[in-house]
């Protein structure tokens, strides 16, 4: 859905105008609403877990419990609640990120996978985590700089 955006020229600076035509064209290419993809995936992708959880699906099709117990090892929180656990698969799998499958059975058998799709995005969020691993230590500096300024 195509979004007006209106931007006043004399508010901002000559030299930040042109660069913000052109992000505010892209935005209205692909929407600026909380509800639309660019900002709820990304909205969800800075979440606590999301990223975590399409990480350990790159590995292989998961059982629910296994997924749960496999999150817990891995993060430092070592616990996330069933009930967020189901939100995050429902929200992923909304967007077609991740495949849900019950068995017939008695009680149901419910596994999850990524789909191709969901697949592309964890291999992008497997990219930016690699970028900050790669650059840890100028953060840490950076963060290190910030906390002895006397501002």
């Amino acid at each position: 859905m195509k979004t007006k955006i209106v931007i006043d020229p004399d508010d901002f600076p000559q030299d930040l105008r042109q660069g913000l035509a052109v992000l505010a064209a892209d935005m209205a290419t692909h929407g600026t609403r909380r509800i639309d993809p660019p900002r709820e995936v990304m909205a969800m992708m800075g979440d606590r877990w999301t990223s975590l959880i399409l990480q350990v699906l790159m590995i292989g099709t998961w059982r629910h419990a296994d997924l749960k117990r496999a999150l817990a090892a891995l993060s430092e929180e070592q616990a996330i609640s069933q009930r967020v656990l189901t939100l995050k698969l429902r929200a992923l799998e909304r967007d077609g990120f991740v495949a849900r499958h019950a068995t017939a059975d008695v009680p149901p058998r419910v596994s999850y996978r990524l789909t191709p799709l969901g697949t592309e995005l964890a291999q992008e969020g497997r990219r930016m985590i690699d970028w900050v691993n790669e650059r840890s230590a100028a953060i840490l500096q950076a963060r290190t700089t910030f906390d002895q300024r006397d501002d």
